[in-house]
């Protein structure tokens, strides 16, 4: 992929929108830009590189035309941060600017500008009952890159379009901009509409809201003020970095002190609504689709979260599920409650065509259990049931 010579150093932000506009057109998902490096564009997974190489100087010209004038402070202090860059006709990137061996490096995330909808992520939808919970916790978890940001933004859309809610977000930074339609929508980006997160957690608290966006849960004061709002009677909603639904309990009570633990735990077990995690499966015909892990915070999972006994999640969420012959396919067929775990989304993705046996064998929790199912040996809680 080739582009032009750059432009003299005053139009340096020109070409690098000319540089984000050919990354969007070839359908990339991230840019990384660096010093001494060729830029290169996120296409499917894949690196795809382009035959220019950033300068210091050109990249110092452009950081300074991008980054917002109240962040400037802080990344001559820090050497490092966060925000949101609109592109005109491009479109709008999350972007994080850093130093490697005192280099500055760039990193935007394309936040595409119409939110998907359910049907084209391929998401179940039972995410639309949990995103209508009219009060509790609602945690999508996942690594980075699972697309759990933009789950979210489907299920909050699902309510703008479909009910009169009121809608705050609380985000760092901002990445889809909703149009209100349904529902009236507040979005706070932190260090532009706040400067602390804490304080306008307690100041959405009295500004009337249905539900509360957090883009992410990072420490034990986000889950405290969270737990708190869900107890008045509110939805809060927000992304946390765990690899499965079953194990964001355990990562929840760590980021308390041992002697809280108890405490909290018994609050989440009455507040907590549904954990989805989220892990992106690359398709047969060359895509991408979520492959998802739900924990729906029913009688027996809030029973084994108030005893602590979280090892008996996986094997509830399992147990929810039985496995039937759909259209002459065995597939694992949700009972009524709405849960799922990875290993049986996975298998069902495989049993439809979707994905490769490959890719299921690599993205599956437990690849040995898979591998039975496969074989047509079923278990749901460890137990062979046909």
């Amino acid at each position: 992929m080739s582009l032009p010579v750059n432009e003299p150093a005053n139009e340096d932000v020109a070409f690098f929108n000319q540089i984000l506009k050919a990354g969007v057109d070839g359908g990339c998902s991230d840019v990384h830009i660096k010093v001494g490096t060729p830029a290169s564009f996120r296409i499917s997974r894949a690196f795809h590189s382009i035959d220019f190489v950033p300068t210091q100087a050109w990249m110092q010209s452009v950081i300074d035309g991008i980054c917002p004038k109240h962040m400037k402070a802080g990344l001559e202090a820090d050497r490092e941060t966060d925000f949101s860059y609109s592109a005109p006709g491009v479109g709008r990137f999350r972007t994080n600017v850093f130093q490697s061996l005192g280099r500055w490096c760039i990193v935007m995330r394309y936040i595409k500008s119409t939110v998907p909808s359910f049907e084209k992520l391929g998401l179940p939808e039972v995410l639309k009952t949990v995103a209508e919970s009219p009060r509790g916790i609602v945690l999508m978890a996942g690594t980075t890159g699972s697309g759990k940001s933009t789950t979210l933004a489907a299920m909050l859309e699902h309510l703008n379009n479909n009910f009169r809610k009121h809608i705050v977000t609380l985000e760092d930074p901002i990445e889809f901009v909703f149009e209100e339609n349904q529902c009236l929508i507040e979005q706070r980006e932190l260090n532009l509409d706040t400067m602390s997160f804490h304080r306008a957690m307690k100041s959405a608290l009295r500004e009337d809201p249905d539900v509360i966006m957090v883009g992410e849960m990072r420490d034990a004061v986000s889950f405290q003020t969270s737990i708190s709002a869900a107890d008045t009677g509110h939805t809060v909603i927000s992304t946390m970095h765990t690899t499965s639904a079953n194990s964001s309990v355990g990562r929840i009570l760590e980021y308390f002190k041992q002697d809280e633990r108890d405490t909290i735990r018994r609050q989440l077990a009455g507040t907590l609504r549904a954990v989805c995690c989220q892990r992106m499966v690359p398709t047969a015909d060359g895509g991408m689709r979520p492959a998802l892990e739900i924990m729906i915070n029913t009688i027996s999972i809030k029973k084994a979260i108030e005893e602590n006994q979280l090892g008996k999640l996986l094997p509830l969420i399992e147990s929810s599920n039985k496995i039937q012959d759909v259209d002459g396919v065995p597939m694992w067929v949700d009972q009524g409650e709405g849960m799922m775990s990875f290993n049986q989304c996975i298998f069902n993705l495989l049993q439809q065509g979707i994905i490769t046996e490959e890719k299921a064998m690599e993205k599956a929790s437990n690849p040995q259990q898979l591998k039975m199912w496969m074989e047509g040996i079923f278990t749901s809680s460890g137990g062979i049931t046909g």
